[in-house]
């Protein structure tokens, strides 16, 4: 995606242009909003920027807007927190529509079990219990602001906001709350794989289909749109 936009973008300033992206997703995860900012001298203004690089993007990504920034503003520095939604289709059979979007569960699960076990994460704790071998970050301290689980009709969706996120945080929290879900394990499991710090006892990995990022969020005083603003 990003080799895209920077493709766009500098075809309408027409000069080689670097995006720096408030962060990355897995590959196979969608993003709803992601922020990106720019340095350029073309002396476009951000209605060219938008309505131009539309029209050299492919039909999977749309600049929703664009507006001029102070120079102290960062994309990915300062964003102040992060939001995922997971979505999960629980019925007996497969999807056909939409399946890029979803995880399928066929067995039952129970959203409210889930919702008051994931409740444990809540908080500034060390996530290694839900954290990849392969994550790179400095250290597995992170700040989970909020996390719901509910059920519409047949979809059990989990939206969750932190200061930032460790390499599969988001779908090894899943991969553990399923288990709860489906009653294998107790609610207080989750709790304890938190206070543990152990990944090799957590659930699995969950696919990566279900998740989109929902996009970064920023203090008002950057007078960004209300979607990505705390």
């Amino acid at each position: 995606m990003q080799a895209e936009v920077e493709k766009a973008l500098s075809f309408v300033a027409n000069h080689p242009l670097d995006v720096v992206c408030a962060g990355r997703t897995d590959s196979g995860v969608h993003a709803r909003c992601q922020v990106v900012h720019l340095d350029s001298d073309s002396g476009r203004t951000p209605f060219a920027f938008r309505q131009g690089a539309n029209s050299r993007l492919p039909g999977s990504i749309a600049v929703l807007w664009c507006q001029e920034m102070p120079q102290d503003f960062h994309a990915r520095y300062s964003a102040r927190a992060r939001r995922y939604r997971y979505t999960i289709l629980n019925r007996g059979m497969r999807p056909a529509m939409q399946r890029e979007y979803l995880t399928w569960e066929r067995q039952p699960l129970d959203a409210d079990a889930m919702h008051r076990a994931a409740q444990a994460l809540v908080g500034e704790h060390d996530f290694s219990a839900f954290r990849t071998v392969h994550c790179q970050a400095p250290h597995p301290n992170r700040n989970v602001h909020d996390i719901r689980v509910w059920r519409e009709d047949d979809r059990v969706i989990m939206e969750v906001q932190a200061n930032a996120f460790l390499h599969h945080m988001v779908r090894n929290f899943v991969g553990s709350l399923l288990l709860v879900g489906r009653g294998e394990q107790p609610e207080a499991w989750v709790a304890e794989l938190l206070a543990g710090r152990d990944r090799t006892v957590a659930g699995p990995t969950a696919p990566s289909s279900g998740l989109v990022f929902l996009g970064p969020r920023y203090p008002a005083e950057w007078s960004l749109p209300p979607e990505v603003t705390l």
